[in-house]
């Protein structure tokens, strides 16, 4: 008998270390409040882009028919942080270094080519749920937020300066043509998966999408002279899906 109980104690405090072993386990993988996630990795605009044309708005109105551009996609560096509200909720920023984007004529400026370039800066925020149990080292999710985009290194290039010269009569150099993207605040619509190797390294890869467009207001003045000879503006659907693939860590 007294054989039987030293058995049965033995598998009873073996059952006690194995579960004991699960949960630290299991707590060493769980995210939960408080936790800070760090993210840095790959960042893609890929614009689901549309243009309305180009529209002279000075000296006169008019349009200007089949003038259409695209947007080229872009590849940078992103950085993120999420904060853990609970094991569910978290609250991440995003930022990438600003990727370039090119401007490619269509239509009737397709024979110019690229027209132009600019930087865009479009730092994120949003809200993400995580599904299955904080202690689960596969863990989809789904977010929304909110971009505040904008634009600077905005520069035309010597074929569009002249096609903008021409427009206005004007012999080819003799004009100088600069541009301005409009600002605004956008929505993110996002879903994507993380995945926890242990306590601190793991890897997320998400897909966003961003409802976006800008305007372009172009200002053509004399070379010489530096006087305004005309104004112009073009508005751009610019609607990027962004994937990004990070490596995290925890802390």
């Amino acid at each position: 008998m007294k054989k039987i109980a030293r058995i049965n104690k033995t598998r009873t405090m073996q059952a006690a270390v194995a579960t004991a072993l699960l949960a630290g386990g299991g707590s060493a993988m769980a995210q939960q409040a408080g936790d800070w996630v760090l993210g840095a990795g790959w960042l893609h605009f890929a614009p689901q882009d549309s243009s309305q044309g180009l529209n002279l708005t000075s000296p006169v109105n008019m349009h200007v028919p089949g003038s259409d551009a695209t947007v080229s996609s872009s590849d940078t560096l992103g950085l993120s942080a999420a904060y853990f509200l609970d094991s569910h909720w978290a609250v991440e920023g995003v930022v990438g270094v600003p990727p370039k984007f090119k401007l490619e004529g269509a239509g009737t400026l397709g024979p110019i080519g690229e027209l132009g370039e600019a930087r865009q800066w479009s730092p994120t925020l949003l809200g993400k749920y995580y599904f299955n149990d904080g202690n689960a080292a596969f863990r989809p999710y789904v977010g929304a937020g909110l971009t505040y985009v904008w634009y600077t290194d905005v520069q035309m290039t010597p074929g569009m300066q002249n096609a903008m010269g021409g427009l206005l009569r004007r012999p080819p150099g003799s004009t100088v043509t600069t541009a301005k993207l409009d600002s605004s605040f956008a929505p993110v619509f996002n879903i994507g998966a993380a995945y926890q190797f242990d306590k601190h390294w793991g890897v997320s890869a998400s897909v966003s999408y961003i409802p976006l467009k800008t305007t372009a207001k172009l200002t053509t003045t004399s070379a010489s002279t530096g006087a305004q000879l005309g104004t112009s503006e073009a508005s751009l659907k610019i609607n990027p899906i962004v994937p990004y693939v990070a490596v995290t860590y925890r802390f």
